[in-house]
């Protein structure tokens, strides 16, 4: 067996309908596409989800869901992560240093009890700590 005698198996390929070509071949005239109408023109073709002029099922239904685009911070509690409270100066490249960031994360936001604390050694304006 080899590339050059693979055929597919009996009976499981078909010849093409040639339509259009005379009354005896069964689909002369109007080639199977019915009388008049949009489809049976040339060149006709549908929108997706096109329904008839209906109001089509996806503005029918009620829109879901909601995306926030606002960027939230990567928030670090200090209280359990004591390398970032014990660094000297605060900025997103020396918490980069102490703690696993994600390449993505652009903002970090520190809380706990002695995130105020730590508001004199924040030199960055990436990183911010907790109101309270």
């Amino acid at each position: 067996m080899g590339l050059h005698n693979l055929q597919p198996a009996p009976g499981s390929t078909h010849s093409k309908k040639r339509v259009g070509r005379g009354q005896g071949s069964g689909t002369g005239k109007t080639a199977g596409r019915g009388q008049k109408g949009q489809k049976s023109r040339t060149g006709y073709s549908r929108k997706r989800g096109f329904e008839g002029g209906q109001q089509p099922l996806y503005k029918r239904l009620p829109k879901v869901g909601f995306v926030s685009h606002v960027e939230k911070p990567y928030v670090i509690n200090v209280d359990r992560i004591k390398a970032v409270a014990e660094l000297e100066e605060i900025t997103l490249e020396t918490i980069r240093g102490v703690h696993k960031l994600g390449k993505n994360v652009t903002r970090v936001k520190l809380i706990g009890t002695g995130a105020k604390a730590l508001a004199s050694k924040i030199k960055d304006d990436a990183v911010t700590t907790s109101r309270k």
